[in-house]
């Protein structure tokens, strides 16, 4: 047996678990990155190597997206940019488990990049809708608010959920029953690999402008649910 397909074979069995998982993270890109986690181990490459290879994907279509003229093949090149790159985010983490468990600077550095990507990201949609106010239809300054907002909302969500996760006492291995069907596609229009998917429209103008919009107002309810959920969480740690 090859020793991609070995790694294949045990990554299998070192998934996290699928709750809280939309149906895109859960059946595309985590079993992108599993294979991705398999080829990268058979190259030797660690995961901090596998966290560089996903910024550079994710970095080069956040800069299509805020210096190219927004076209259908601009668009396309920056969703497989950041699908790619967030496949090799799964992949870092799965091929740290391979290798018997990641590194407290590892898993630094893939949060460090992961905030930066949000971050920029929308910073390219806000650049992108005032170089071509006219292909948007933002010559409206209030449009401009849009993508601050959903920048914001994005890294509440990031570091209030991080947060949350470190402050939470670990649950036990297959605690809580199986994964919800509904919550999985419920969680869709919050997932990355969905929102990376409105880049197809960049060359729509304001279909791009209105689905982005609909993900930023969906992202801010979220968050609400989100914040009150882990709140009421955590008041019921005891310290």
């Amino acid at each position: 047996m090859s020793s991609t397909a070995s790694a294949l074979i045990r990554l299998k069995s070192a998934q996290k678990s699928a709750k809280g998982v939309s149906l895109y993270s859960r059946f595309v890109n985590r079993p992108a990155g599993r294979y991705l986690a398999a080829g990268a181990y058979r190259l030797g490459l660690t995961p901090n190597h596998v966290t560089m290879i996903s910024a550079a994907f994710s970095f080069t279509a956040v800069a299509v997206a805020a210096l190219a003229v927004p076209t259908v093949a601009a668009g396309l090149v920056v969703w497989l940019g950041l699908a790619v790159g967030f496949a090799f985010d799964s992949a870092d983490g799965q091929l740290a488990r391979l290798r018997g468990g990641g590194s407290a600077a590892g898993e630094w550095l893939d949060h460090v990049v992961d905030c930066a990507k949000i971050t920029a990201l929308h910073t390219a949609v806000l650049l992108t809708f005032y170089r071509h106010p006219g292909h948007f239809g933002t010559a409206a300054d209030g449009w401009l608010l849009v993508p601050l907002g959903f920048q914001l909302v994005a890294v509440v969500t990031f570091f209030g959920g991080l947060l949350t996760e470190q402050l939470k006492p670990k649950a036990a291995p297959g605690a809580g029953g199986p994964p919800s069907a509904a919550r999985a596609v419920a969680l869709l229009p919050v997932d990355h690999g969905v929102f990376c998917l409105v880049f197809l429209l960049l060359g729509g103008g304001s279909a791009f402008r209105w689905a982005y919009t609909v993900l930023a107002v969906a992202a801010a309810l979220f968050l609400v649910a989100f914040l009150t959920k882990w709140f009421r969480e955590l008041s019921a740690v005891r310290r």
